[in-house]
């Protein structure tokens, strides 16, 4: 018996982490752009950070209530289902390359990193926000069955 509301309440906490992590993944971008590597450096560890804790939470969350039936009818569904898909897509594909993204700012190739980080960046943006947004819609807009 999982106590009443923990579920929604690790969905809310799946959230924060989505957004906290497109914050810091921000961040970093504004710090490496002005040149401050250890800014830059600690705002990619705590956006990983975020993102790895969500998967985590999103593992108990789903095991304790599994999925959910979006509520929203008609083009509310369709754009829902597509955002819903996109982002379940990408959070899969990117998970490799982040981790490659890392490998190499830790052993000291930073042109490589670089390079490979002008097309995970704006993916990993795309998926920390799309979760959040899933969230609001599942959650609070439209609400699920």
């Amino acid at each position: 018996m999982i106590p009443e509301g923990l579920a929604d309440r690790l969905a809310l906490l799946n959230a924060t982490l989505n957004a906290s992590s497109a914050l810091f993944l921000m961040m970093g971008f504004v710090f490496i752009k002005r040149g401050d590597r250890v800014r830059h450096r600690l705002s990619m560890i705590s956006a990983l950070t975020c993102s790895t804790a969500f998967l985590v939470f999103y593992v108990i969350r789903f095991s304790l209530s599994g999925t959910h039936t979006f509520a929203g009818v008609g083009i509310a569904k369709i754009v829902y289902l597509t955002i819903l898909f996109s982002h379940i897509v990408l959070a899969v594909v990117i998970v490799p390359f982040v981790v490659r993204l890392v490998y190499l700012a830790t052993h000291d190739r930073f042109r490589e990193h670089a390079r490979l980080a002008r097309f995970v960046y704006p993916s990993w943006i795309y998926v920390s926000l799309t979760g959040l947004l899933v969230y609001v819609l599942l959650y609070h807009v439209y609400g699920y069955i």
